[in-house]
């Protein structure tokens, strides 16, 4: 009964609250896109806030999180990753399905912020177009963020990598950071109860850019999935 209580507060409060985000962000984003990004790591932080203390979900990060313009691999579980990225990383570039972009409103907040719009049926030309956006960005000095199963997944699956990750590992020639985490276990895919409990990323060995695409894509995999 407590257990849907707090997810019911955190849904009112959190999406009401996310509203006065959005209506920010369109009044002032067209200033700069630096306004954007400080309105979405805002409501990133928000999101963090109101997790851990309405749902009472901490954030533990274990090893070393090196930041700077790295291609960062995340385990996807969750809608919490997806937010929490923004407080996480600074100003990360996160890799986003296309459809998404068509949203009236948060489409063009989206664009604006600097996301990377990701075709998945498209091929060598999306690529292309993927690695130039990709290069915008971190020349920016910002980082990449890709969430290479296309999906969440439930905690202790571990599908393989969408093709898409070799290709881009080896047109971008980035270093490497993979991220395991387990945030399936509080707040499962599809499901309005969100339990209390610790939400942990683990930060596996970065990987330097340059190595065999295969190599590279079995390291990843395995250190995503190190808390399954």
């Amino acid at each position: 009964m407590l257990t849907a209580l707090r997810s019911l507060i955190f849904m009112a409060l959190f999406y009401s609250g996310s509203l006065l985000f959005v209506l920010w962000a369109m009044l002032f984003g067209w200033v700069t896109p630096l306004t954007v990004q400080r309105t979405a790591t805002g409501w990133s932080r928000f999101h963090r806030a109101c997790a851990r203390w309405i749902l009472g979900q901490r954030v533990v990060v274990e090893g070393d999180l090196p930041h700077g313009p790295y291609l960062y691999i995340v385990k996807h579980e969750s809608m919490f990753e997806t937010i929490d990225m923004l407080c996480l990383l600074d100003r990360p570039a996160i890799g986003a399905k296309r459809e998404l972009f068509d949203i009236p409103l948060w489409g063009g907040i989206a664009r604006r912020y600097g996301l990377i719009p990701i075709e998945r049926t498209a091929g060598a030309s999306a690529l292309r177009t993927l690695r130039a956006e990709a290069r915008d960005r971190t020349a920016q000095g910002r980082p990449i963020c890709l969430f290479p199963e296309g999906t969440r997944v439930p905690h202790g699956e571990s599908p393989p990598l969408k093709s898409g990750f070799a290709g881009l590992y080896g047109l971008l020639g980035l270093p490497v950071v993979p991220i395991a985490i387990n945030s399936g276990r509080v707040s499962p895919r599809g499901k309005f109860l969100k339990r209390a409990g610790v939400i942990t990323y683990k930060v596996g060995e970065m990987l330097p850019a340059g190595l065999d695409r295969k190599e590279a894509e079995i390291r990843v995999h395995a250190a995503i999935n190190a808390l399954n």
